[in-house]
């Protein structure tokens, strides 16, 4: 059986190493794909530091992926080999990213619109995904903002709060709100990122360096043309949270990406996201997301995030990792290039 390069995280909270392993054939309904590029998470050194969701090992971890079709299993239709594609892993080695060949559900699958190359298609899908599901999905996923991507649906003078919104997940739900029509966006990050924040939909950002935490709230109620109904915290710790319940009326709605936030009374209501496409309560909503997406970021509507390419392939990773991990990336997204490696 053909081989290829894979890197794997080899026991529980052990090391990567890159390795060998077969190129896997897909089955029915599956796609296999030579990937071009692989996006890093923090989510990555994460599992690494304190084995969560890996079941088996050694695992492969990389849930962001773009690359070519490679080879197409029975029953799928709509893809032909060499198709540019992109699509969201995940935490088992056949559909992970780390490596130099993947398998993908043909459902799960978006085609890389001619506007973006493979590093930028590699940036969108956990970011987007975890964007979208915890706001668009119906309930109980989800927000519930829009569970059909139903183009006339909009929020036209609604106000919205971003915290963390320079991360790659709250790019993009600031990119969400503003496809929805949200016409008072606030975002919450490093000021130095105000003008590309700007860019893609916030009206408004309050600087971290300037504004602490605790003085979020008072700020957004300043800011917002109307009461908030809705805030997205792309950080996930208690403090963000807070900011964000304090920050809504009665009755609203905070979207988390840390799946374990709980809900703190008042009547406001959280949505702790699983933000991956191939979680089974996810995967109705996750057809129609990769149904639309490719047309989103061809018009425009979402762009991808600003990115850094890594060099070693798949040996390049770790260091990325670690980069993360000390806090040192801010506002771009880490792209391993699996061909790459030697």
């Amino acid at each position: 059986m053909p081989e290829q390069k894979v890197l794997f995280l080899d026991k529980p909270k052990g090391s990567f190493v890159v390795a060998n392993a077969p190129i896997l054939k897909p089955g029915p309904g599956q796609i296999s794909i030579k990937l071009k590029a692989a996006a890093l998470n923090p989510v990555d050194w994460k599992i690494q530091d304190y084995d969560f969701f890996i079941k088996d090992y050694p695992a492969i971890l990389g849930t962001d992926l773009a690359g070519d079709v490679e080879e197409i299993g029975d029953g799928v239709e709509g893809f032909s080999k060499g198709d540019k594609v992109f699509c969201q892993g995940y935490f088992v080695n056949d559909l992970a990213g780390f490596q130099q060949y993947t398998l993908m559900p043909a459902d799960l699958v978006g085609k890389i619109p001619s506007n973006i190359d493979y590093a930028q298609a590699a940036s969108i899908p956990l970011g987007y995904s975890t964007a979208a599901i915890g706001l668009l999905a119906a309930h109980p996923l989800g927000a519930g903002l829009n569970p059909t991507y139903d183009p006339t649906v909009k929020y036209t003078g609604e106000s919205a709060l971003v915290i963390g919104g320079s991360a790659s997940v709250g790019q993009f739900a600031i990119q969400v709100f503003k496809h929805l029509g949200y016409s008072t966006i606030i975002a919450y990050a490093s000021g130095r990122h105000t003008d590309f924040l700007k860019s893609i939909g916030a009206t408004h950002v309050i600087d971290r360096g300037e504004t602490p935490i605790g003085k979020v709230a008072e700020t957004v109620k300043k800011i917002a043309t109307t009461p908030l109904k809705v805030a997205y915290n792309a950080i996930g710790d208690a403090d963000s949270r807070t900011a964000c319940f304090d920050s809504i009326v009665e009755g609203g709605q905070v979207a988390d990406v840390n799946p374990e936030a709980k809900d703190v009374g008042n009547g406001k209501t959280v949505i702790a996201i699983m933000g991956n496409s191939h979680v089974p309560v996810n995967r109705e909503f996750g057809r129609i997301l990769w149904k639309n997406l490719p047309k989103l970021v061809q018009d425009g509507a979402i762009v991808p995030n600003r990115v850094e390419k890594l060099p070693n392939g798949l040996a390049g990773i770790n260091e990325g990792l670690q980069r993360m991990k000390a806090n040192k990336i801010s506002g771009e997204k880490l792209i391993a290039l699996p061909q790459e490696t030697v």
